[in-house]
């Protein structure tokens, strides 16, 4: 019996012809993901991705982090074996032990992708919970409520045998959808603004505006600690740190105060929008412009309208 992790590609099965470049980047991140846990093989089968590691593989770890990447709607350790039906009935009961001993009811859900193998879906669901009545005297069945559903997945080359599937984090693969800059201010929102564009398979590159002694040094650690659990999901994020004292100070002493902060989100949108290009980003992902949010809604007006004229790329507000 060798053990694997199964990868349900959710809203991935939605896509048409081009629907195998989307499961190569999910593949891709996967295997990035897991690389320093070993050499994982990932084998595409039917809207499911079985992720194989070595021996030795720590598949606690490996699981937990599949869970947070971008593309995967579910997932579930699963026992491989072969398709005989006296091999699966017994590992249904030793792998799935600790799952029954805690539980007190069940039901079994059987796939016959296989249309080869001697039982059909329901049969193979009586076997099974059979079975399992006949070595855990506890257990009632529950078709409606259960505490634990066994799976039994018949495919071409073998058998799979699981319990519950774990929810993934869902959405697209992160790098399908294009690369975007994310202007980081420290705040909330723009992690959370991260977070959104990269489920949706966004790649992120962070930009960031450092005016010390303006903005302290714990400013810049709390961006890099926000980033760090962004990237949890969305993959290696780099970040660029402009230092903007000098241009800001520029500004100051030679704009009028009235519009001192438009003219520094100018800047900002200008520098942010030469770094987006350099690296190959499409667009640029900002927070709502409102420069001054005491000011009246022209004023907020104004300061959009004067942002948007220092830019050719396309910005995302929120």
């Amino acid at each position: 019996m060798k053990e694997v992790i199964l990868v349900k590609n959710g809203e991935l099965a939605l896509k048409g012809l081009n629907r195998r470049s989307f499961e190569d980047m999910l593949m891709a991140n996967i295997r990035r993901r897991l690389a320093s846990l070993g050499k994982f093989t990932c084998t595409p089968a039917q809207s499911t991705i079985i992720v194989e590691g070595p021996e030795d593989a720590d598949l606690d770890e490996a699981t937990d982090r599949l869970l947070k990447v971008f593309g995967i709607a579910g997932l579930s350790r699963a026992a491989a074996v072969e398709k005989d039906m006296d091999v699966i009935l017994d590992t249904c009961v030793e792998y799935t032990a600790p799952l029954l001993n805690a539980a007190s009811t069940f039901k079994v859900e059987a796939k016959r992708a296989d249309k080869k193998f001697p039982l059909n879906s329901p049969e193979i669901c009586r076997e099974v919970g059979g079975k399992i009545l006949s070595r855990f005297h506890h257990l009632k069945v529950d078709v409606h409520n259960p505490d634990v559903i066994i799976n039994v997945e018949v495919r071409d080359k073998c058998a799979f045998v699981h319990g519950n599937q774990l929810k993934g984090a869902g959405g697209m693969p992160s790098g399908s959808a294009g690369k975007a800059a994310l202007l980081v201010s420290g705040g909330i929102d723009s992690p959370v603004a991260g977070w959104m564009m990269a489920k949706r398979g966004i790649e992120l590159i962070a930009i960031h505006f450092a005016s010390p002694p303006y903005t302290s040094q714990r400013a810049e650690q709390k961006v890099h600690s926000l980033l760090r659990q962004v990237a949890k999901y969305s993959g290696r994020i780099m970040l660029f740190v402009v230092p903007f004292t000098e241009i800001q100070e520029l500004i100051k002493d030679n704009c009028p105060e009235e519009v001192f902060t438009l003219v520094m989100r100018r800047m900002m949108m200008r520098i942010s929008q030469e770094i987006a290009i350099k690296e190959g980003c499409q667009a640029r992902r900002t927070r709502r412009c409102r420069s001054c949010s005491a000011h009246t809604r022209s004023c907020r007006r104004s300061a959009y309208t004067t942002c948007r004229h220092a830019q050719t790329q396309p910005a995302l507000r929120g």
